[in-house]
């Protein structure tokens, strides 16, 4: 089973196996979105999954990896790489491959990618959390602590002055 953890050992082996995710969008953290250099089609529908995926996320910023494979039909290419690319561009600088699963060019690089950016969303949500945590520990503290004489009497309406 590939992991983000096998994933990031650089010697591991990784016989991950793909699958469709027929509607399980919302529990997963990150997407490999896979065309065929043979198939300007398969490109084109990227753009409706990438955008159901970041409705049924409501994040934007969900990571994700471009994957152009079929690399060793060259001959058959009907997606320029300058295209793919642009693509890549356009979705706010997505990593774009290509890969040959056949050859196994390219394919542990595309999990790898993908896993670091897991991880990297993960440890910033993680700091955004904690730094949120703090902040109301300290609201918190601040409205309990008992005041001092002086702030009381400063608080009080109107002064009693006796000649």
């Amino acid at each position: 089973k590939c992991t983000c953890d096998t994933a990031l050992d650089t010697n591991a082996d990784t016989d991950g196996n793909s699958l469709d995710t027929a509607g399980t969008e919302q529990f997963r953290q990150g997407f490999l979105l896979v065309f065929s250099i043979t198939s300007m089609s398969s490109l084109h529908e990227l753009s409706e999954i990438r955008e159901q995926i970041i409705r049924i996320k409501d994040d934007d910023k969900v990571p994700i990896v471009i994957v152009g494979n079929k690399s060793d039909l060259e001959e058959d290419r009907a997606v320029s790489r300058a295209r793919a690319f642009a693509l890549s561009q356009s979705w706010g600088n997505a990593p774009y491959y290509e890969t040959s699963a056949r050859r196994r060019a390219n394919v542990n690089e595309v999990f790898i990618d993908l896993c670091r950016q897991i991880i990297r969303k993960d440890l910033q949500a993680s700091q955004l959390r904690s730094l949120e945590l703090q902040t109301k520990k300290r609201e918190i503290t601040a409205s309990s602590t008992p005041k001092k004489r002086g702030e009381r009497k400063s608080r009080r309406r109107g002064q009693c002055v006796i000649i």
